[in-house]
């Protein structure tokens, strides 16, 4: 398997371009199994999910082609030909359930396997089902495959999610979208991700209104059609190359960066210390003068501080002057990345959700184990601030979220480099 090696100390100063969104590409990628017209994705991420989820369309019957370098995404399902989606792709990807609403709703039935994913606790699909169950369709959970019908078509109807989940919001917003009658969404997620698919969906004539609040209103229509549309920024790929300078010093620039997308996480960076510019490109990010200051973080559904910059922010404030709180309020089993951190001499003790960080002079780097994607580059990021040089070990999870990581940070003055493994 292959490892980073990171030599810290270097500051880093220059331009970090931040590509599409992973997850709302993830989610878009879907959306061509509800029309047999072209549905074209620009600004694609270049990304190991991508090709997972290219592969369980193609499985299908679904076209898939990667054009331009892999940033244009060329989709048509005008020719399906199995409604099955198979354990053996399904099971790397938790994102692989969101093909159940679009093919329940153009054709009246799905078989798909329950999805695997990181190990970062719990995450039940059972909201999605649920969503699905009140629009009509009949669900049986059978030799680990979800056997869903709705021979005379979905209908509209009030699904109230009890929690907001990002996921079944999607699968339920897409299912929608050709329902009789209309159906509201209530308490549903609010990421940036959700609103780039709706505007997707509406380009392909879908009646949509409320994206981006609690409650999302869709009036179903007999058929969709065809779209371009440019992949939202990644919002948590941004968040993590902010950290970079925070951690290490410098000033970075991150192109296609908007404040918008990350408003409670650039409050905290704020509150520690951190200065987050906007500019005509996007966001320039630097220490306001020295060691950065001790904060607490809660993490919330969007519009609060993302779970997906728990990890990174750790790693921030494992040299933080202070002590520092992370409380985390959407995932369990999600703080897996500080026995590795204390390898390389942090302070934190982990009780339940909350992980207490007493902020150290300087790290050292140490060989280390990443245990799911955002592990990953937090370790990467612990290693730029440590002193000597530190081994990130199974970054396979790395490569399902950040396109070209060891490119992207040495272009900006970063010692980091690829080991391939034999």
């Amino acid at each position: 398997m292959d490892s980073i090696v990171v030599t810290g100390g270097a500051p880093l100063n220059g331009q970090i371009p931040i590509a599409g969104a992973k997850n709302a590409c993830l989610t878009l990628m879907p959306a061509t199994l509800l029309t047999d017209q072209p549905l074209t994705l620009t600004n694609a991420p270049r990304l190991s999910d991508i090709k997972t989820m290219t592969t369980l369309l193609q499985s299908l019957g679904a076209e898939v082609q990667a054009l331009q370098d892999g940033k244009v995404l060329a989709l048509s399902s005008h020719r399906i030909g199995t409604l099955r989606a198979d354990y053996d792709i399904v099971r790397k990807m938790r994102a692989s359930i969101l093909v159940l609403g679009p093919m329940l709703a153009r054709f009246g039935q799905a078989e798909v396997s329950l999805p695997g994913g990181c190990a970062i606790g719990a995450r039940p699909v059972d909201l999605h089902l649920k969503a699905l169950e009140a629009m009509g369709a009949d669900l049986e959970l059978r030799d680990g495959y979800v056997h869903a019908e709705a021979r005379g078509g979905l209908k509209g109807a009030v699904v109230e999610f009890p929690f907001v989940s990002v996921g079944a919001t999607e699968n339920a917003l897409m299912a929608a979208t050709l329902a009789k009658g209309t159906t509201e969404l209530r308490n549903a997620a609010r990421e940036p991700e959700i609103v780039d698919l709706a505007n997707c969906l509406i380009k392909m004539g879908a009646r949509i209104e409320g994206a981006g609040t609690s409650t999302i209103t869709i009036e179903g229509v007999d058929a969709l059609g065809g779209a371009t549309h440019p992949v939202v920024t990644d919002r948590i790929e941004l968040g993590t190359y902010m950290l970079a300078p925070a951690i290490c010093g410098g000033e970075v620039e991150c192109l296609g960066g908007r404040i918008d997308l990350l408003e409670a996480f650039c409050e905290r960076l704020d509150a520690a210390g951190i200065s987050v510019e906007e500019t005509p490109a996007g966001l320039k990010v630097a220490r306001k003068n020295g060691r950065v200051s001790a904060v607490d973080v809660e993490t919330q559904p969007f519009p609060g501080f993302p779970t997906d910059l728990q990890a990174q922010m750790m790693a921030l404030l494992c040299t933080a002057d202070g002590v520092s709180h992370l409380h985390e309020t959407i995932f369990e089993n999600r703080f897996m990345h500080a026995p590795e951190l204390l390898r390389m001499g942090a302070r934190i003790d982990v009780h339940g959700g909350t992980a207490t960080v007493t902020g150290v002079e300087r790290l050292k780097g140490a060989p280390v184990m990443a245990t799911d994607l955002r592990a990953s580059v937090s370790l990467i990021l612990a290693g730029l601030a440590a002193e000597g040089e530190t081994v990130v070990n199974r970054v396979y999870h790395l490569d399902r979220g950040y396109e070209h990581v060891e490119e992207k940070l040495g272009a900006v003055g970063a010692k980091i480099e690829r080991v391939v493994g034999v």
